[in-house]
């Protein structure tokens, strides 16, 4: 009955639509009656890709929606009220393809990958989950059971759980400091009249984008309008010139590090952030700079947070400064400087061409055995990112054991990061991190599903798609220059920055302020 109402609804009215060129001389971008825009890229291929992209998440959640995108994301492609459970399966199954949704800080998406004549199927279910979804308590309660997993599951991995104490320390539990899972006393809370509620209140037509690979554009703005229309714009867009912190991003994310080499390959850090992460603020006398302010302003708070266990492996140890916006033109030197200092496991299988010549490989992994993993990071956000190093080593919990305590391994980190503000950068290592950087964005979109989420993401995020040799250019305009000023910008002596540490495993790192000072770093206060 739904579906059938909004076909007549449709055939009733002769919809509006703003079709304007892109940037990119190949992506078509078509905008609805509501605000919402369909963008496609012709990729020749027997597949295609869609995805829809929402400016949702985790930053936007308060105390009484906490946990709410986290089952978003695990309630896709369940029941609707126009398609039970089952027979939601099957028409996945009949769509031979890829159906995934994923939540993150900043974005929740719905993409599909399959063959070229399962575009229609696809979005149809696509749509459904987005606009009729049922919520059934049975459903919930049984994400419940599978989020309690989770929770213990990550418990275990301090990988998974440092980075996540890193953002609540770092913005002070707020905005982007809101967990990604939902928090195991927030699982009694969540139920249908809060996810549909929060749903409506997300999920606004002039924050979505629509994005299509391998299909004819007008084929594809024709099926949206069938399957959105009946979305209603609740603003009017945002033409205006808006201020640098007023944007979408993805995010990472994950929580998603870019380009980490400590990640097997790039293409797992660009699934989530693709490489829009990488591109400045649009010109903002365009008529297609626009996009949905951030709503949820995160503030950077710094601070430090010992997590105690003494039957941890390694220990760990976190440290970060607040770097830059996605819309901030320094966003190309601080890729390449986490490309430069780079690192990652104490064994790696590939050799050169793998960051093997690295700083953090060179100067760290190298030189300390007891050290299992040193590497970079880089979380952006629209407005704010965490760039830091981490490293697990073995702990000298015993007398005579070869391992380390935190208060012996920071001040390694620390060196590092000083060393790109005092000491010249060869231009030979630079330019071998622009070349990696480069070649891994451009591997990264080898992938079409890769492709189109970029395509997506980009929409929301800058009203446009720029090409891979408008980022190739900047990133090859990086200078020794550069990346000294970046650096004392986000953590230089002067810069006034405060840092982010976490330490967890053994010992407690109780002079971490006296390290920084003492190489000349910010972060105390």
């Amino acid at each position: 009955m739904r579906r059938a109402t909004t076909s007549v609804l449709r055939s009733a009215r002769s919809p509006r639509r703003s079709a304007h060129k892109a940037f990119d001389p190949d992506v078509k971008i078509t905008t609805l009656s509501n605000g919402l825009r369909v963008a496609t890229e012709p990729t020749p291929s027997h597949f295609a890709s869609v995805g829809m992209y929402v400016d949702a998440g985790s930053r936007y959640e308060s105390p009484t929606t906490s946990g709410v995108s986290h089952f978003l994301d695990r309630l896709a492609f369940q029941s609707t009220t126009s398609r039970s459970d089952e027979e939601m399966a099957k028409a996945i199954d009949k769509v031979g393809g890829q159906m995934i949704c994923s939540s993150s800080r900043e974005a929740i998406m719905y993409q599909s990958t399959h063959f070229t004549q399962a575009t229609p199927l696809a979005l149809s279910l696509i749509s459904d989950t987005v606009l009729n979804p049922a919520f059934l308590p049975e459903e919930i309660e049984a994400q419940k059971d599978a989020a309690r997993y989770e929770i213990r599951e990550m418990s275990s991995k301090p990988e998974m759980v440092i980075p996540e104490v890193l953002h609540g320390v770092a913005y002070g539990n707020k905005g982007l400091g809101n967990p990604i899972i939902c928090p195991e006393e927030r699982l009694s809370h969540i139920n249908t009249s809060l996810l549909t509620r929060t749903m409506r209140e997300w999920y606004q037509p002039e924050k979505m984008v629509l994005a299509g690979s391998g299909l004819q554009h007008e084929e594809l703005v024709e099926m949206a309008d069938k399957h959105f229309s009946s979305l209603r714009q609740t603003a009017p867009p945002v033409l205006s010139n808006p201020s640098p912190v007023t944007a979408f991003s993805r995010a990472n994310i994950p929580p998603n590090n870019i380009l980490s080499p400590s990640q097997p390959s790039v293409y797992k850090s660009l699934t989530r952030a693709a490489s829009s992460y990488l591109y400045p603020t649009s010109d903002p006398n365009d008529p297609l700079y626009s996009f949905a302010p951030v709503t949820s302003p995160s503030t950077y708070t710094g601070g430090y947070r010992f997590i105690h266990d003494p039957e941890c492996e390694f220990n760990h140890v976190y440290i970060a400064f607040e770097g830059i916006g996605i819309h901030d033109e320094d966003i190309y030197t601080l890729a390449t400087m986490q490309i430069l200092l780079g690192g990652g496991g104490s064994f790696s299988a590939g050799g050169p061409g793998k960051g093997m010549y690295s700083r953090l490989y060179t100067h760290i992994l190298n030189h300390y055995h007891q050290v299992d993993h040193c590497s970079s990071f880089h979380h952006i956000y629209a407005d704010s990112s965490l760039f830091g190093l981490f490293a697990s080593f073995v702990p000298s919990a015993t007398q005579g054991s070869s391992g380390n305590t935190p208060a012996e391994i920071l001040p390694h980190l620390v060196h590092q990061l000083s060393l790109l503000i005092y000491a010249p950068i060869p231009e030979m290592e630079l330019s071998r991190a622009r070349n990696q950087l480069k070649s891994s964005l451009m591997m990264a979109l080898e992938s079409q599903a890769v492709q189109v989420e970029d395509l997506g993401r980009q929409i929301l995020v800058h009203g446009r798609r720029i090409p891979i040799t408008e980022m190739t250019e900047k990133i090859d305009q990086v200078t020794p220059e550069d990346v000294r000023r970046v650096a004392n910008r986000l953590f230089g002596a002067e810069s006034g920055k405060k840092a982010s540490i976490v330490a967890m495993g053994h010992q407690d790192l109780p002079d971490w302020k006296k390290i920084l000072q003492k190489y000349g770093v910010s972060g105390f206060r």
